[in-house]
């Protein structure tokens, strides 16, 4: 039929930046390989389910858009043969399309005109249709996005001066210049010589002959031979950084060798492809111990995550945080009495994504076996799950922040604290609390001079714990080939951890009383919270970079008291320090207890207080990472500088207030904020949340009147017995904490079974075995409290 809200709707196909969800829905995982199929919204290109929950048609009623294309996909019957297949008799490689697997099937609908299908060559709907159809999926543009800014050019590729001009003989791009090899050739782009390269992942040979060449001759930029593809894309390397580049000017500088970019063909995989190839390869146990493969598990809260490429490190935070009440009941409890929040873009809104999560993982509609995930891909005798795709959720988590943009593995622990921010900075009704409350209590700090004994005590609201484990060497081990040789370490209880963190210590200090230096440092917990999120650090700094050990730690199933951890307060005949008269820093007071933890890792005091400075002053572990990634600023040595706001300085912009009254916080309170840190608006955030009882700046209108004193909450409990118990880990094998592969084990009532752990592997997800050696080398322990 023909319809008139195709003039009217004035539809424009996508442009190249638009987001197109034509995959699953924005706010449910239902997507176009269900019956009904997916309807993506024709004027701004939202994906809504078309089935019983009808997505689709609540977003064309929030936002007036009548049009949507229907697009569903069916699975193609495989060919049965009637013969035996030809004889091969030459290898080529051939990628399986979608086409080959799949039919797919559009059709043009109008909610305004009853919901019935419209007349495809109305208008300008076959551009708009075929836009829809050739544009980047919203998984893929994002993932590309982020490739994207992962890698750029440097001074060495953009300012590449070439050596004179010649055709490079076939001869002499057949093998390596100094050896024979004949694969992991890189070509010097500044003077046409060809070498291996480094020994790569997943067995590729190289003998660093193109690592001898740069250092013989500084020659800088290499391009891999072997990843050059006819769309001028290739693997480029620069020895002077160190690091992957990329060539603006690589079809003119590989023409000045006589290679035209046009005619060569991809034959290796580029070092990304064989970096996530190889972080895949870390398994874990997938066996019984008489080497049968384990039964996949199904069911509700039985949902694996697929791997968007390096983000297993997000998928295992997520199942043990949905595995947790709280988690539950404020984003999947809420969806049978409220449903989705109405926004008329709920892709980009953390709340529905949350709750889309959270119906994905615990609803149990998405755990079905699939059976394209084969035994000869898995080599077990049922096939797993195919897996949700989390990646709006990723995007919005990364959207700003320069690790969690990229593709590349992230440390898992780094990413709890990150979304324990995003999520508290959100707006959470009245009648639904923040889930991170769970998770926070208060440590208190007690000081006392070792001279004239007067103390100080300081009370830090936290929401995980980051404990050290001693490192005690007992002998070495070498690998069966020979090559490697690692160091054993004594088995560490996770008491004795906890016994150190809360230990009394000597630390640096001038008593404000009496004048001199040193003083001791206890750290005790006045509350405790729900669930203790402990990070246990197995790293040393070698040359300033963390190196991972293998130090187990012991934790049993069983309960155990944190009684013994409870801080007593003041004592009635206690002598307590006054304040310092003058914060280091031109206003800044560095966190005591922050400042010593990175000090006794070895930092220098200068670099602690400017880490602290730039996470909030929060936390050793916020700190401890900033200064990783920060090693190589020029000025990291030099004393932190703070620009003070001029006296009398303009006042916070309406822009600045509004976007922090977004997050949920008072306009006076923003406007303090903003004094308080020079117009800075990260920091004004971390000040409102470090000064939870400061009302703020009073409106005029209100500076007659005085508001009631709020007596002041501190999060969590201190009563006692305190009882945890162990309910989740995530686990990681690899040599450092940004390669290799997380997963997840979580403790499930099993239908038939009991209190049972569970293994989630990405999409894969089973009973667990071995799981009391997995608990000894786990990265982040959850105890919850009974």
């Amino acid at each position: 039929m023909s319809c008139i809200h195709v003039s009217e709707a004035r539809l424009q196909a996508p442009r190249a930046t638009q987001s197109v969800h034509r995959e699953d829905c924005t706010q449910c995982f239902d997507g176009i390989d269900d019956l009904e199929g997916l309807n993506v919204c024709l004027s701004c290109f939202n994906g809504g389910c078309a089935g019983d929950r009808n997505h689709a048609l609540l977003h064309s009623r929030l936002t007036q858009h009548p049009l949507v294309l229907n697009i569903r996909r069916t699975k193609k019957p495989k060919p049965e043969r009637d013969e035996p297949p030809k004889k091969v008799s030459k290898l080529a490689i051939e990628a399986e399309m979608e086409s080959d697997k799949y039919d797919t099937h559009t059709a043009v609908i109008c909610y305004e005109c009853g919901g019935n299908e419209v007349d495809r060559a109305t208008g300008n709907l076959p551009e708009v249709i075929d836009g829809v159809m050739s544009a980047m999926t919203f998984a893929t543009q994002t993932e590309v996005q982020a490739w994207e800014q992962e890698i750029t050019a440097c001074e060495h590729t953009l300012c590449l001066v070439q050596d004179t001009a010649k055709e490079l003989e076939a001869m002499s791009l057949a093998h390596c210049s100094s050896c024979d090899l004949k694969e992991n050739l890189w070509l010097c782009l500044q003077c046409g010589s060809l070498n291996c390269g480094r020994a790569q992942f997943g067995g590729v040979g190289g003998n660093s002959h193109g690592l001898a060449h740069f250092e013989s001759t500084k020659h800088p930029v290499a391009v891999k031979l072997g990843s050059i593809t006819p769309e001028g894309t290739a693997d480029v390397y620069c020895y002077s950084c160190n690091d992957e580049r990329t060539d603006p000017e690589l079809g003119p500088h590989l023409k000045h060798w006589g290679i035209n970019i046009a005619e060569r063909q991809k034959t290796e995989k580029s070092l990304t492809e064989m970096q996530i190839e190889q972080n895949l390869k870390w398994e874990f146990s997938m066996t019984t111990e008489d080497g049968k493969e384990l039964k996949p598990l199904f069911g509700k809260g039985l949902t694996g995550l697929k791997n968007l490429g390096n983000s297993c490190y997000l998928a295992s935070i997520l199942q043990c945080l949905f595995a947790l009440p709280a988690f539950q009941k404020r984003y999947y409890d809420v969806i049978t009495s409220k449903g989705m929040p109405d926004n008329i873009n709920p892709a980009e809104d953390l709340e529905t994504q949350l709750r889309k999560v959270a119906d994905g993982l615990l609803s149990g509609r998405y755990s079905n076996s699939d059976s394209d995930v084969v035994a000869s891909e898995y080599s077990t005798e049922l096939p797993h799950q195919k897996g949700l795709a989390p990646a709006m959720l990723k995007a919005l988590i990364g959207r700003g922040h320069e690790e969690f943009s990229t593709m590349r593995q992230q440390d898992a622990f780094e990413l709890l604290l990150h979304l324990f921010k995003l999520i508290t900075r959100s707006a959470h009704p009245a009648e639904l609390k923040d889930p991170v409350s769970d998770f926070k209590f208060v440590l208190e700090q007690r000081l006392q001079c070792i001279s004239c004994r007067k103390v100080r005590y300081r009370t830090d609201v936290q929401d995980n714990i980051s404990v050290p484990v001693p490192a005690r060497r007992t002998g070495k081990v070498t690998s069966s080939d020979g090559k490697e040789t690692k160091d054993i370490f004594e088995p560490i209880t996770i008491k004795e951890c906890l016994d150190i963190f809360t230990s009394k210590e000597v630390v640096e200090f001038t008593c404000p009383n009496c004048g001199k230096g040193n003083a001791t440092k206890r750290i005790a917990f006045k509350t405790f919270p729900e669930v203790l999120a402990v990070n246990c650090r197995r790293f040393e700094l070698v040359n300033w970079v963390p190196t991972k050990l293998d130090v187990p730690v012991v934790v049993g199933d069983e309960p155990f008291l944190l009684d013994s951890y409870i801080s007593k307060g003041p004592a009635p005949n206690e002598e307590i320090l006054p304040e310092d008269a003058e914060p280091s820093a031109a206003g800044f007071a560095a966190n005591e207890a922050a400042m010593a933890d990175l000090e006794a890792m070895g930092f220098p005091r200068a670099r602690c207080e400017k880490a602290l400075y730039k996470t909030g002053n929060t936390d050793s572990e916020s700190a401890m990472n900033w200064l990783f990634q920060h090693m190589e600023d020029p000025d990291i040595d030099e004393p932190l500088v703070i620009d003070q706001p001029k006296e009398g300085g303009a006042e916070p912009s309406a822009e600045q207030i509004e976007m922090l009254g977004a997050m949920g916080f008072t306009a006076n309170q923003a406007r303090k904020a903003l004094k308080e840190t020079g117009g800075n608006m990260e920091r004004a955030v971390e000040w409102v949340f470090s000064h939870p009882d400061d009302l703020g700046d009073v409106d005029e209108v209100m500076a007659g009147t005085s508001p009631e004193p709020k007596e002041k909450e501190e999060p969590g409990r201190a009563e006692t017995p305190a009882e945890f118990q162990l309910h989740s880990i995530v686990c990681h094998k690899g040599s450092s904490i940004h390669a290799g592969h997380y997963v997840a084990f979580v403790r499930k009532e099993l239908e038939g079974e009991g209190d049972a752990w569970v293994l989630f592997n990405d999409e894969k997800v089973v009973r667990a075995v071995d799981v009391e050696e997995m608990k000894r080398f786990a990265y982040v322990y959850f105890f919850k409290r009974n």
